[in-house]
């Protein structure tokens, strides 16, 4: 299904100014439908040919639909097209006309012109058409609450057609909350309550507030309810903003353990200040459960923190045990130790840093390489290199992989480079200088990994499965176990020795399971 945008720049030659007011307005009518209980759709004119298409739809879950088939990308043209041409061509809401039938279902037509105001606040031209359908099978007296919906609808369509709604949207709002169902509060032009619908009503007693609210001045309510007098203020200087005709960010209030976010658009039929249409919405549960979110993750911050130190606290007794050690190969054991757990705390100490149990993995690598050329056993300086990127990697797989790849890249520098007399490296070119290259992508959920150098590859009876010393024993329990992946391990196509892993990504929860 094709965009908004897309269908408008294939078909018409809207500006794109002209197009993204129409997106403002698909992005903000989802309370006009409910207010309606009607279907909206919004047609722009087709170039010279007397047609419209119709470019976005939305129903409303006030009421029953009166279109089962989406609409977007119909164009239609003749007698259908009569009241949008009134409209269009008139500037004026049209109201006029006899039910007409969409298969067994009555329904009423109605056309709101759609304006951009100019740049110097004057009322523009008509870009496009808002349809509003009404299923009329389910038609009976309305309450007072619909009678409210109704009116407050019909003031927002005119302000469409006036050019004054949508408001612009700031920085950072969304149009998803709060929404006519979750509560409805109107002002006459004073900012006197005219009408509570019984959710605003509740909404506004877990505050602490017990009386009906007809009659109060909202601002002023505002100030009183709030415990905090900065909120209160900004809470009630948005109601007064709205009375001036301007349209204020969303604000929230924090009363008696209870937490109301409140939105206030000013009602300017006509461009006459008539009052504002407060809705709101009881978020004391969500802001609960953010809190207790943010509390969890900060405490899981603290506990990767603390692993990391606990790692470096090991890898320092580690290093001061090895300097004790008057057995070569113990001490260079211990030594092999200490840089294992210093790539794991490594991991720990970015989780640390980190909003969720992921890590940017491609700064991980780059400091093990660092530290795998600087405390390698080796006469040889070698250079390093990253190709691709390993991206964002959830924890469980960046903990395995950072071990896996702290001890390739030391094989890698300590066995593919013989010390400085004996035969030198066979590079690709035969002259380049010694190197590590550490490749990266990903494809169809799979990281594939690639470490290789230029140096004399792989001994002629080396066995691939059961070869190498310690460190290529954990390299294979790893990749194989924690990481559920392959590896190979086979001379380079040019010379070297290249290690090539495949690593799943998605991981099942029988992967998380199995030992």
């Amino acid at each position: 299904m094709s965009t908004l945008r897309e269908l408008a720049e294939e078909h018409t030659q809207l500006r794109p100014a002209d197009i993204d007011h129409l997106h403002r307005i698909a992005g903000d009518w989802q309370l006009l439908s409910d207010m309606s209980f009607a279907d909206l759709l919004l047609w722009v004119p087709v170039d010279g040919d007397g047609t419209f298409l119709c470019v976005a739809q939305v129903r409303p879950t006030t009421a029953p639909t009166a279109y089962l088939d989406d609409q977007v990308g119909r164009i239609i043209g003749g007698p259908e097209v009569a009241h949008l041409e009134v409209a269009h061509r008139q500037g004026r809401i049209w109201r006029e006309g006899d039910p007409v039938w969409y298969g067994d279902v009555p329904a009423r037509h109605e056309a709101i012109p759609v304006r951009l105001r100019t740049a110097d606040g004057e009322s523009g031209e008509v870009i496009a058409v808002v349809g509003r359908d009404t299923n009329l099978s389910t038609a009976r007296t309305p309450s007072q609450l619909e009678l409210n919906y109704l009116t407050t609808a019909d003031d927002l369509a005119q302000m469409i057609a006036d050019g004054t709604f949508p408001p612009p949207r700031h920085p950072g709002e969304t149009t998803s909350a709060p929404r006519v169902g979750d509560g409805l509060v109107r002002l006459d032009a004073n900012g006197k309550v005219t009408y509570a619908s019984p959710n605003a009503q509740s909404a506004y007693r877990r505050m602490g507030y017990a009386s009906h609210l007809v009659g109060e001045d909202l601002a002023k309510l505002h100030r009183r309810l709030a415990g905090d007098p900065l909120e209160g203020t900004d809470a009630g200087n948005a109601v007064l903003a709205a009375l001036r005709g301007e349209a204020p960010p969303r604000r929230e209030i924090d009363a008696r353990g209870a937490t109301v976010l409140t939105r206030a658009l000013p009602l300017m039929p006509a461009g006459v200040p008539i009052g504002v249409l407060v809705l709101v919405r009881d978020i004391t549960e969500v802001r609960r459960r953010d809190r207790a979110l943010i509390t969890k993750d900060a405490t899981i911050r603290e506990i990767h923190h603390r692993v990391k130190n606990n790692l470096q606290t090991v890898a320092a007794l580690l290093r001061l045990q090895a300097r004790r050690v008057g057995m070569p190969e113990a001490r260079v054991a211990l030594e092999e130790s200490v840089r294992r757990v210093a790539s794991i705390a490594l991991v720990h100490e970015t989780l640390s840093m980190s909003s969720d149990e992921a890590v940017e993995f491609d700064g991980i690598v780059d400091r093990v390489a660092s530290a795998a050329t600087e405390v390698a056993a080796t006469e040889v300086t070698v250079g390093m290199r990253r190709q691709g990127s390993f991206g964002v990697l959830p924890a469980e797989i960046a903990t395995s992989l950072v071990m896996v790849l702290n001890e390739l890249l030391l094989n890698a520098v300590e066995h593919g480079f013989p010390p400085t007399g004996e035969e030198g490296p066979a590079s690709p070119d035969g002259a380049g200088r010694p190197e590590v290259v550490v490749s990266a992508h990903r494809f169809r959920k799979q990281l594939h990994v690639s470490v290789a150098d230029n140096g004399r590859g792989l001994p002629e009876q080396f066995d691939a499965e059961r070869g190498g010393n310690l460190g290529l024993q954990i390299v294979r329990a790893l990749i194989t176990g924690e990481l559920r992946g392959t590896i190979e391990l086979r001379n380079g196509a040019t010379g070297g020795t290249e290690a090539v892993l495949v690593v799943p990504l998605a991981r099942t929860p029988t992967d998380r399971l199995t030992p």
